[in-house]
This record gives structure tokens, C-alpha cells and sequence, in this order.
């Protein structure tokens, strides 16, 4: 491979990675829980409220997350940072997310730290992990480490724990 045809391959596989991160929070927001076990190998693991392993259990894990107190949720992403290394990449995407629980608008900020696999031509998630910088009621405010959704104090972010 040339120094042109790598370079290029580099770009296509950062967009790919972009996209496969997209789909995700639409995926996620929409409620496609099979396009969005899809997602992730067949092994894939997301750890953070709890940990869900294997596509089954993650449709399983994610469509659960809607039948308890956390009733909607709309995903934001940016700040994303790749690291690619032929069909292995790694990197982290900054999380804003708007959501309702038990009837009460909360307000939550994190970041996804990914493991990526390129598989059969796909980029997929071989393990994507959250944590929060915060999650409160929208009313109390935020404030770093601040957490007033007890289900999500284990995935508090170690460099905002007070």
C-alpha cells in the first residue's frame, strides 16, 4: 500500500468509526435495539450502568432500560478522538444527554471510551464504556461529580469524584 492509498484508508476508516458512533445514539434514541446490538461484536460488551455482554443480552439490557424509571433519553455526541491501528481502534466521545426520570427531566454529561474491531469490512464496538461527569435533575442543576440518579453513581467518572 502506497503512503496516498494509507492515508486514504486512515480517513474512510475515522469516518466509518464516526458513523458507526452516530448510529449508535440514533439507534439507541429510536429504541432499534437490533440494529443497535448490531453494532457490537458478536462478544461486545457495554459497561457502565451495568454490564451487558454478547448481542443478545445487550438487546436484552438496552430495550430494559426503557421498561424502569428512566423513560426517554436523546443522546448527543462530540469531541470524538480515534486511534487507528489496522483493524483495531481505540478513542473517547464526549456524552451530553437530555432525558426523563420517573417523570422528571433529567440532565446528564459523560464520555463513551470505545474499543473498535474491524470486522468482515465493518467497523464495530468490541467494548464501549460510560461514565458520567454528572447526572441530576434538570431543576437541582449540575455541577462536576455531582450524581442525583443513584443507578448511574457506579459510572461516575473517576477524574470528577469528590
Amino acid at each position: 500500500m502506497t503512503d496516498l492509498e494509507a492515508r486514504i484508508r486512515r480517513l474512510e476508516d475515522v469516518h466509518e468509526i464516526g458513523q458507526l458512533r452516530a448510529r449508535y445514539c440514533q439507534y439507541l434514541d429510536d429504541g432499534r435495539w437490533d440494529q443497535l446490538a448490531d453494532l457490537f461484536t458478536e462478544e461486545g460488551r457495554f459497561v457502565g450502568l451495568s454490564t451487558a455482554s454478547g448481542r443478545a443480552e445487550l438487546r436484552t439490557f438496552f430495550a430494559g432500560l426503557q421498561r424502569g424509571p428512566l423513560t426517554a433519553w436523546w443522546h448527543f455526541s462530540a469531541n470524538e478522538t480515534v486511534t487507528v491501528d489496522g483493524d483495531v481502534a481505540s478513542g473517547e466521545t464526549w456524552l451530553y444527554q437530555p432525558c426523563v426520570v420517573e417523570g422528571e427531566a433529567h440532565v446528564a454529561a459523560g464520555r463513551y471510551t470505545d474499543s473498535l474491531v474491524r470486522q468482515d469490512g465493518r467497523w464495530l464496538f468490541a467494548e464501549r464504556k460510560v461514565t458520567f461527569f454528572w447526572w441530576v435533575p434538570l431543576a437541582e442543576g449540575w455541577d462536576a461529580g455531582k450524581i442525583g440518579w443513584e443507578p448511574a453513581r457506579p459510572a461516575l467518572d473517576a477524574n470528577y469524584a469528590r
